[in-house]
C-alpha cells in the first residue's frame, strides 16, 4: 500500500526525439517510495532515454518531469543513485579509491566513507579485491563495485538500468536480495529491463514501453488479474496424448515434465481434472497458473500493433 500520496518520480507526457527519430512519446508514468517500478520493454524501446531524462542527463523537448515534488536540479543529485546500463569503472584505478572518489561526490560524511565501503565490499563478498584494480576484477566483479558506488551513498531514489545482466546466479541473487531490502527501508526503486522473468519477481508496479510508447501501467498483480487465462499445468504418469484428444483442451504446451494446458472457452479446470481422473490417469500436478509478465507483453505488443 502506497503511504505517501505524492509520487517521487513524476511524467507527465514527455517526449524526446532525436532528428526524425522519437525515441520517447508522450509517456507519464508515477514511481512512489518504498516501491519497485519495473520500466520494462525490448532493446530500443525507449527505456534508457527516459532514465537519462529522470536523472537530468539530458531534457525532454516536452512534458513536465518532477523528483520529490521538485523540477529536476542539480542539488536532488545527492538524493539519486544511477546504475547505468553502459557500465564504466576507471580501470587503472583501485576499487577502494573509485568508491572514495563516488563517494564524496555524492558528499558522503569524511568521517563515514571508509566504514560504509568496507561493510558493503563485504557484504558483496569482495572485500579482497578492494585493493586491485579494475581491469583485474571479472565483469561480474566490477558490476559490482558499480552497483555499490551507487548505492553507497542511500539514496532515496535508486535508478537501475540492466543491473542483472552479465551476472551469474548466485550474485544475481544476492543484488535482488539487497534491492528489496532497500524497498524495505522506503527507497524509491525505478529498474529497467528486458527480462520480463526478472521484473516479474521484485517489481510492484510496471511500465511497458514499446516503440517509444508505453503499452500497459500499474500495479503487477491487478494486471496478471486482469490477463487471467483459464490454464492450467498438468503432470500426468503416463499416456498425455489425451490432453491433445480432449474437446475440452484449446491448446497443450509441453515441457519437459509438465503439461501447461489452456482450456476451452467456458471450460473449468474441474472439468478437465474429472475428465483426467475418470480416464484413468495419474495425476501428480495440477495446478492453476496466471499468464508470466512475458506472455502479458507479448500479447499486448501483438494487439498494439
Amino acid at each position: 500500500m502506497i503511504n505517501n500520496p505524492r509520487p517521487t518520480v513524476l511524467l507527465e507526457e514527455v517526449t524526446k526525439a532525436f532528428g526524425d527519430f522519437v525515441a520517447v512519446d508522450s509517456l507519464s508514468l508515477k514511481a512512489f517510495a518504498g516501491r519497485i517500478y519495473g520500466l520494462l520493454g525490448p532493446n530500443g524501446a525507449g527505456k534508457t532515454t527516459t532514465i537519462r531524462m529522470i536523472v537530468n542527463i539530458t531534457m525532454p523537448d516536452s512534458g513536465r518531469i518532477q523528483l520529490f515534488g521538485e523540477r529536476p536540479t542539480p542539488s536532488l543529485q545527492d538524493r539519486l543513485g544511477y546504475l547505468p546500463e553502459e557500465r564504466g569503472l576507471y580501470r587503472k584505478m583501485k576499487v577502494a579509491d573509485q568508491l572514495r572518489f563516488f563517494a564524496r561526490l555524492k558528499d558522503v560524511p569524511a568521517n563515514q566513507i571508509e566504514k560504509k565501503i568496507d561493510r558493503w565490499l563485504d557484504r558483496l563478498k569482495i572485500s579482497e579485491w578492494k585493493e586491485k584494480k579494475a581491469s583485474e576484477l571479472s565483469k561480474g566483479m566490477q558490476q559490482k563495485v558499480q552497483f555499490l558506488s551507487a548505492i553507497l551513498h542511500e539514496p532515496d531514489l535508486l535508478i537501475l538500468d540492466e543491473p542483472f545482466s552479465g551476472l551469474d546466479p548466485v550474485n544475481l541473487e544476492l543484488l535482488k536480495e539487497i534491492v528489496l531490502e532497500l524497498k524495505g527501508a522506503g527507497k524509491t526503486i525505478i529498474f529497467s529491463t528486458h527480462q520480463m522473468e526478472v521484473a516479474e519477481r521484485i517489481c510492484d508496479d510496471i511500465c511497458l514501453i514499446n516503440r517509444s510508447r508505453k503499452v500497459l501501467e500499474g500495479r503487477l498483480r491487478e494486471i496478471k488479474r486482469s490477463f487471467g487465462r483459464n490454464a492450467v499445468s498438468v503432470r500426468l504418469e503416463g499416456s498425455d496424448g489425451r490432453l491433445d484428444e480432449s474437446a475440452l483442451v484449446s491448446k497443450v504446451r509441453k515441457h519437459s515434465d509438465e503439461i501447461e494446458v489452456l482450456l476451452a472457452p467456458g471450460v473449468s479446470a474441474q472439468e478437465l481434472l474429472r475428465e483426467l481422473v475418470n480416464s484413468g490417469a495419474l495425476v501428480t500436478k495440477f495446478e492453476l497458473i496466471e499468464p508470466s509478465l512475458k506472455d502479458i507483453f507479448i500479447e499486448t505488443v501483438s494487439e498494439a500493433g
